[in-house]
């Protein structure tokens, strides 16, 4: 498996240029784009600029591996949810004009007053329809094991079961809740069939068996992107530089 960082939070403040300057500087592999971040690569650029972040990256070592949008799909509002796929459709047609390989998309809640399985169905009904369109684009859909009940690895697994589509997988997404006596195996072997992709954060924090998920990743033959997803910092080069050394360590056999 390989490096690479989302731009939320340390690279947040970095333009194009400098993210592609640093990550290769560094030695990171690999980036995902999030919506709103000073890099400006959003689904309001005309062709032209499209193609020249696509020829960007073609000279570059480092990949650009997906943008990070904050598409969601747990209303109860059939509008919403209509508005949500429709900005997924867009982030799709990005991602196939400029080389991303996936697009993020996240639930965000189990509405209150809204029986749990009807939410699942809604998520996995309009996951179905963006898997469509992406899968005709030569694109993935990613996921996120996030939010409020539907970060639930429970919750994540029905909605892949409802799902059933190739071209939509889990973003596997590091949290706490999933860590049961000290241990992420059950979290992990429910959702390991799904996993196309992999945010993690503080890999100094003790609380979260950082071993056990490289160890698992390994045994599995998890040959995708890690990616660094950590709060910002006044130093991020150095940051991410003993970031590096510390996912160096960890993912030794």
């Amino acid at each position: 498996m390989l490096l690479g960082a989302v731009t939320y939070n340390v690279l947040k403040d970095w333009d194009l240029e400098t993210i592609l300057a640093k990550l290769e500087q560094l030695g990171y592999e690999a980036v995902e784009l999030r919506t709103t971040h000073a890099h400006g690569v959003e689904p309001s650029l005309p062709p032209q600029e499209r193609a020249r972040v696509r020829a960007r990256f073609e000279k570059s070592k480092v990949r650009l591996l997906s943008f990070g949008s904050t598409c969601e799909y747990h209303s109860p509002d059939p509008q919403v949810r209509r508005k949500n796929i429709e900005e997924t459709k867009m982030w799709v047609d990005l991602a196939h004009d400029t080389g991303a390989w996936g697009v993020k998309v996240r639930p965000n809640a189990l509405p209150r007053d809204v029986p749990p399985q009807a939410t699942i169905a809604r998520i996995a009904e309009s996951l179905r329809e963006a898997g469509d369109y992406a899968a005709g684009r030569g694109v993935e859909i990613w996921l996120e094991v996030h939010g409020s009940g539907t970060s639930d690895p429970r919750v994540c697994a029905d909605i892949m079961r409802a799902v059933r589509h190739p071209a939509v997988g889990l973003c596997w997404n590091s949290n706490p809740g999933e860590v049961v006596n000290g241990s992420i195996r059950a979290a992990f072997d429910l959702l390991r069939p799904w996993i196309r992709n992999v945010h993690i954060n503080e890999l100094a924090d003790p609380r979260y068996p950082w071993r056990e998920l490289f160890t698992l990743l390994r045994q599995n033959r998890y040959e995708r992107y890690t990616l660094m997803e950590a709060a910002e910092s006044r130093e991020p080069e150095r940051f991410m530089r003993y970031y590096r050394a510390l996912w160096l360590e960890l993912n030794r056999p």
